[in-house]
């Protein structure tokens, strides 16, 4: 068995356990059988005129490839990449990606990777999306992109992603969907440097790590902090999510973004000092929306959709001192084949032509339903919910706990206009608080951003939200 060293080089952190970065990896000798690449070999080379399922080493010291943008490592099926301690992969700022093409069941294991130019939306590491792909004990950092693709069954586990200029992770592929991935064991750190939705804004093209059309995902155990964006961020049809005992803390934005998704179990998390700087900037901008430490947007529990579960479970969290808790968010506007929908191309997981969902069509079962990516069957419960009044820029637009939407109005042939959707999220879609923990002055907002309410309206009729939670030492059954 292949043994990939860690050597712990940083201070203790609040959470040690959790963080792979500033440590030494590296698999100390080459297993028989490998071929050993020096510094200063052509890697682009050795790959080309070896077999399918060749082993490479790569010895101590930094490693170039080819002198112009498309120099790059082109697998083949099967093949291994192992990087001493001290072994880097330095694109120069002048190669494009490290290790591309669609070969099947590569491993890349105790490499440094750095200094690559990715283009916007691409990666540098498993740039094609090869599929089931073992990505494992690296540090891919001070890349522009993002630090890797991803292909179905890719398993990524125990690397150090900072730094880099797009994502930590882009779990996207052109032409098709996604499936079974473990991210595992990480540290998603400092990415979004190049600050993405400031270059193009409302792009939707920033975070720690994007998951795009993913069907069944682990991500478990992972560091994701300080990440100039939203921490993890599920967007457009994914499915099948589990999100569990992870440490999510100071992310500008959302610690997670779980948006036209479905079926998701958040479990066993810590989020802590989440979405200080977005909510500060809305703060001050007198935008009175409720940014939450957890967003779910026009997501919910479809019980149609093969999953482990049919809700969105969010359990057994701490949510420590972010801006705000949980929103659950509908926009009456953004449905499949709907102008305001920015997701354009897509239609819910539902229907099938996009076409469908217009008028008069759209005004009957099923499509009055299906044509929307309804938030549904959301549960919290068992949470703890923590928060200092006194944060810096607080005033009355933090601290808070939501279930909304806004007033309809778009297109003229829309069904969902007026309190339509306002009062199904509220209400009818099986939405629900109960058995959570409370410290602070929380207050909640339902309907729509102008009604915030005390925890007493927030558990009193109409809304009988919290039913046996605790706000300090009081518990209201």
């Amino acid at each position: 068995m292949l043994q990939v060293s860690v050597e712990t080089t940083a201070e203790a952190s609040e959470e040690p356990a959790r963080g792979v970065c500033g440590t030494t990896v590296g698999v100390p000798s080459a297993p028989e059988g490998a071929l050993v690449v020096e510094p200063g070999t052509d890697l682009t080379d050795r790959t080309r005129f070896s077999p399918p399922g060749t082993t490479f080493w790569l010895a101590p010291g930094t490693h170039h490839l080819s002198d112009d943008q498309f120099g790059q490592v082109m697998p083949k099926d099967g093949n291994v990449y192992l990087g001493a301690p001290g072994a880097v992969l330095d694109g120069r700022r002048l190669n494009r990606a490290a290790f591309t093409t669609s070969a099947k069941d590569v491993v890349i294991r105790g490499l440094t990777i750095r200094g690559f130019l990715g283009q916007q939306d691409q990666g540098v590491v498993n740039h094609d999306s090869g599929e089931r792909w073992t990505i494992q004990g690296n540090v891919i950092e001070d890349n522009d992109g993002a630090a890797m693709m991803t292909g179905s069954g890719q398993r990524v586990i125990g690397n150090c992603l900072r730094n880099n200029g797009q994502y930590g992770i882009n779990a996207y592929r052109a032409g098709g969907g996604l499936s079974d991935l473990l991210i595992e064991g990480n540290e998603i750190t400092g990415n979004n440097t190049g600050d993405w939705e400031t270059k193009i804004p409302g792009c939707g093209c920033s975070g720690g790590a994007k998951f795009w059309a993913v069907n069944r995902a682990d991500i478990i155990g992972n560091f994701v902090h300080h990440n100039h964006g939203v921490g993890l961020w599920a967007d457009t049809n994914n499915n099948d999510f589990l999100i569990q005992d992870n440490v999510i803390e100071d992310n500008a934005s959302e610690g997670l973004f779980y948006e036209i998704s479905y079926n998701l179990d958040l479990i066993g998390n810590t989020f802590r000092r989440n979405a200080l700087v977005q909510g500060r900037n809305r703060a001050a901008k007198g935008d009175s929306f409720p940014v939450g430490s957890v967003y779910i947007s026009e997501s919910g529990g479809e019980p149609r959709l093969p999953a482990r579960t049919s809700q969105i479970d969010i359990r057994g969290n701490l949510f420590s001192d972010n801006w705000s808790g949980i929103t659950l968010w509908e926009n009456a506007d953004r449905f499949c084949n709907s102008p305001a929908n920015t997701s354009s191309l897509s239609c819910t997981a539902l229907v099938s032509p996009m076409s469908t969902c217009s008028d008069p069509g759209i005004t009957t079962a099923p499509l009055y339903s299906d044509c929307r990516w309804k938030t549904q069957r959301v549960l919290v419960h068992e949470n703890t919910f923590e928060f200092d009044e006194s944060l810096e820029g607080c005033l009355d637009r933090c601290g808070r706990m939501a279930v909304l939407s806004n007033y309809g109005t778009y297109p003229a042939w829309s069904p969902y206009r007026g309190n339509v959707i306002s009062e199904a999220i509220t209400f009818r879609q099986e939405n629900r608080w109960y058995d959570n923990q409370y410290y602070g002055p929380w207050r909640f907002v339902a309907q729509d951003a102008s009604r915030q309410l005390t925890s007493a309206q927030w558990q009193a009729e109409p809304y009988r939200q919290d039913v046996c939670s605790g706000f300090g030492e009081t518990v209201t059954c």
